[in-house]
């Protein structure tokens, strides 16, 4: 195949996927927001479930996918730490994922650090998604908040990188990234601010510097996903979501955002106050 022919069957495939990535995400966006509205255990099981399937990805990545004596106890932690969330434990959740941790890191029969970062990566996922969640009056809106940054930094990102071009950001790790890309997604960010701000939920000028602040995060995020497959030369963490790849691949932007977000609400507010903290300035 020449040149010229390759051309318009990369374009149609990229077509495919973009459609194909559209649809799924049609019907995947509303059933998060539906479960996040809910609260609750529902919202705690779906960020458990979430967790253990990074890890298990971040295993597989890493080499270590038929490492079952690392999966199972790391697994375990996670889930059990889940049940502990559920109930509103959260003491006892983070004994049961340190004492994971101290599992994961003296079990791994090779690759230690990765293993034990790996957890570390869906345990902070997992602690940070509940807290931000936890506060029965404003943290949907901080949860929200931090999804709509994500989401349309990824999307502006995405249309802004292709519309416009340009120097890539990052090339020997993410090929396909760009500045225009990044200023794009930065600029979406803003807009949520500033939607937020209209609807009363918090001052236009401290949602502004959150927003851009978890938007930058968010893109280190994406880096981040990037440069450990490409240090262990895998392209995509797995695929489990048509036109996705896999949990990592669609929730590395989020994991990052989600993390600095509830260190940040945790600072001002407290373990209980995440979410208000977030969102009142």
């Amino acid at each position: 195949m020449t040149e010229r022919e390759a051309a318009p069957a990369a374009a149609s495939t990229d077509s495919r996927n973009l459609v194909m990535r559209i649809a799924v995400a049609a019907v995947l966006i509303p059933l998060a927001v539906a479960i996040a509205y809910a609260g609750g255990w529902l919202w705690t099981a779906l960020v458990t479930l979430a967790a253990v399937g990074l890890f298990v990805e971040w295993l597989a990545i890493v080499g270590l996918a038929g490492a079952t004596r690392v999966t199972v106890p790391g697994v375990a932690a996670l889930a059990v730490a889940g049940l502990c969330f559920a109930v509103g434990r959260l003491d006892a959740a983070l004994i049961v994922l340190g004492v994971g941790l101290v599992a994961v890191a003296s079990i791994a029969p090779e690759r230690r650090g990765w293993a034990a970062a790996g957890f570390l990566y869906a345990a902070a996922a997992e602690i940070a998604s509940v807290l931000v969640r936890l506060d029965p009056v404003k943290g949907f809106a901080a949860l929200m908040f931090v999804l709509l940054i994500v989401w349309v930094t990824d999307s502006g990102g995405y249309f802004a990188g292709r519309g416009i071009g340009g120097p890539k950001l990052w090339p020997r790790v993410s090929p396909k990234k760009t500045w225009a890309g990044a200023a794009g997604g930065f600029a979406a960010s803003l807009a949520v601010a500033v939607g937020f701000a209209a609807f009363d939920l918090g001052r236009i000028g401290p949602l502004l510097m959150l927003s851009g602040a978890l938007s930058v995060v968010s893109q280190l995020g994406d880096l981040f996903e990037s440069a450990v497959k490409r240090r262990f030369g895998v392209k995509d963490s797995s695929h489990i979501i048509p036109g996705h790849g896999g949990l990592m691949d669609r929730l590395d932007g989020f994991v990052a955002a989600v993390v600095v977000a509830a260190l940040f609400g945790f600072l001002r507010g407290g373990a209980d106050g995440v979410g208000r903290a977030l969102m009142v300035w």
